[in-house]
C-alpha cells in the first residue's frame, strides 16, 4: 500500500458532457463559495462555461474528444489532480467512449474521489475532509504489473505447447 495525502486546497477535475453541462454550470454556481478556496481545472468548454458564470479561474484542457479526458487522466496518474466531478450522460454514446473508460478508470486505479452526478458531488463537496489534509492508503498497481510481466514467459510457453 502506498499513504497518498490531499492537502487541504484540492485539485479538482470539473467535466460534462453536452447534455449535462448546464447541470454542472449550476452546481458549481452553488458550490461557488467552497469551489473557490481550491484549484479548479477543466475540459474544454466546460472549463469555459463555469469560469465565465462563476467568475472562478479554472485551467482549461482540451476537448474531451480531442483529448482533455486523456489530459486529466495524465494528470490524475501524476498526482496533480485529487478529485473530480464527472457529469457524464449514461444514455447518449460518446464518440470518445474508451477514453471515458479510460479516465474512470485511471481514477479508480489512484483511488481518488470520483462524482458522476450532482448528489454524489454534494457529498463530497460538504466532505469533513474537503478543507483539510487527508492521508489514505492505496492499492499499489505497480507490483502486480512487475508480477505479471515475470509471469507472462511462462504463460506464453505454456499456451505454445499445447497448440
Amino acid at each position: 500500500m502506498t499513504e497518498l495525502i490531499m492537502k487541504s486546497q484540492k485539485r479538482i477535475a470539473l467535466i460534462a458532457h453536452d447534455q449535462k453541462k448546464d447541470e454542472m454550470v449550476a452546481w458549481c454556481m452553488k458550490h461557488k463559495e467552497e469551489l473557490g478556496k481550491h484549484f479548479l481545472c477543466g475540459t474544454g468548454t466546460t472549463s469555459k462555461l463555469i469560469s465565465d458564470a462563476t467568475e472562478l479561474p479554472v485551467k482549461a484542457y482540451k476537448s474531451g474528444p480531442l483529448g482533455g479526458d486523456q489530459q486529466i487522466g495524465a494528470r490524475i496518474a501524476e498526482g496533480q489532480i485529487d478529485m473530480m466531478i464527472f457529469f457524464w450522460d449514461p444514455l447518449e454514446a460518446q464518440p470518445h467512449d474508451p477514453d471515458i473508460k479510460a479516465l474512470l478508470r485511471i481514477a479508480v486505479v489512484y483511488d481518488i474521489p470520483v462524482a458522476t452526478n450532482s448528489a454524489t458531488a454534494d457529498f463530497i463537496i460538504t466532505s469533513q475532509y474537503m478543507n483539510c489534509d487527508y492521508t489514505h492508503e492505496t492499492q499499489e498497481y505497480k507490483f502486480a504489473a512487475a508480477q505479471k510481466t515475470e509471469t507472462e514467459p511462462e504463460i506464453n510457453s505454456i499456451l505454445r505447447s499445447e497448440r
